[in-house]
């Protein structure tokens, strides 16, 4: 059974956990400017008691991520959750998360990156949908925030209709925590249609090497009737990467049930990639399984900037023409 968590409303308590890595190593300013932006919501920010512990791989133990993670389903004050940032380690915490508390306690969880595996796990076990969107520290944005933003408050204080997704004007890939005043942005050239067609389905994925993850375990959501929302995240530069999505895409295609994946949805890749058009599409063109699969590539989210928030768990309607594409999302 498919669960929808409730919205938010002025005043209601948001905990931040820390999942994969650990809330130290979050500048103190950066965590300041990301909860006045989250009381400007007018939302209370709660932190998990583990949230500032942290070992030599920058996480914690298991232990103290799960005690965070049940203690904020559990809380009933709290109405959302938020996770710190993305990292390398969720999937530690699979086959200790009580799927069943989850149920009973359904409430918003957003984040993305890494986080990917909870997301995909808690819906495919315990029915939740989950929301792939900012972390709680992404908050710390001074600039190039807006469009985040407005999907934030469209995807979690509005109702759960139709929301339309249009490109981002601008987009950037810096390390813009490490230097507010001095950022570098893109024009956005618009999405890119590799392969056109119309397709509906249940929406899953994410970070395509977290989601990799999940292969061959009971924790990945059936591929049938879904469509696919996938990013891939640089670990070298250039040829490597290309090569890596390649292959990684190539293992998601071997996964049963592949064959019934309705579309294909692919976020902005960082500059350090060298993905261009005629490379994306050449590898798409590579895989006789995507041959009737409407694909569309360069949309806002990602481990670049901005970013819409997706329901994984919820639906997409995709129409993807050359002349125009249409993304709608829902949670019904």
């Amino acid at each position: 059974m498919r669960i929808v968590p409730e919205k938010l409303m002025a005043g209601y308590q948001i905990r931040v956990i820390a999942p994969s890595l650990s809330l130290k190593i979050i500048s103190a300013e950066n965590s300041e400017l990301a909860i006045k932006a989250l009381e400007a919501l007018g939302l209370t920010i709660t932190f998990g008691k583990e949230t500032q512990k942290i070992d030599k791989m920058s996480s914690s133990s298991i232990e103290a991520r799960i005690s965070d993670l049940h203690d904020a389903f559990s809380d009933k004050d709290v109405k959302g959750i938020l996770t710190v940032i993305g990292g390398f380690n969720s999937n530690q915490l699979l086959k200790y998360i009580d799927y069943s508390l989850i149920r009973k306690n359904p409430k918003i969880f957003c984040g993305y990156s890494d986080i990917t595996a909870l997301q995909n796990a808690i819906y495919h076990k315990a029915g939740l949908v989950t929301y792939s969107g900012p972390h709680f520290s992404t908050f710390a944005m001074k600039k190039g925030f807006e469009y985040t933003l407005t999907s934030f408050k469209e995807t979690f204080f509005g109702h759960n209709g139709i929301r339309h997704c249009s490109p981002s004007e601008n987009w950037s890939d810096d390390a813009w925590f490490m230097d507010q005043n001095n950022r570098v942005f893109y024009e956005n050239d618009g999405y890119w249609v590799i392969r056109e067609g119309k397709a509906k389905g249940c929406i899953l994925g994410g970070s395509m090497s977290t989601f990799q993850l999940l292969h061959g375990t009971p924790y990945l959501p059936s591929l049938e009737n879904s469509i696919l929302f996938i990013e891939a995240d640089s670990i070298s530069e250039g040829v490597v990467d290309v090569a890596e999505f390649d292959r990684d895409l190539q293992s998601l295609i071997h996964q049963p049930g592949f064959e019934k994946v309705q579309g294909l949805v692919i976020g902005r890749f960082e500059k350090k990639f060298k993905m261009d058009f005629e490379t994306l599409k050449f590898i798409i063109d590579s895989k006789r399984e995507l041959s009737n699969v409407p694909v569309v590539a360069n949309v806002d989210f990602g481990h670049t900037m901005p970013m819409f928030v997706f329901p994984i768990g919820g639906k997409a309607d995709i129409d993807v023409q050359y002349a125009k594409v249409a993304i709608e999302l829902t949670e019904e």
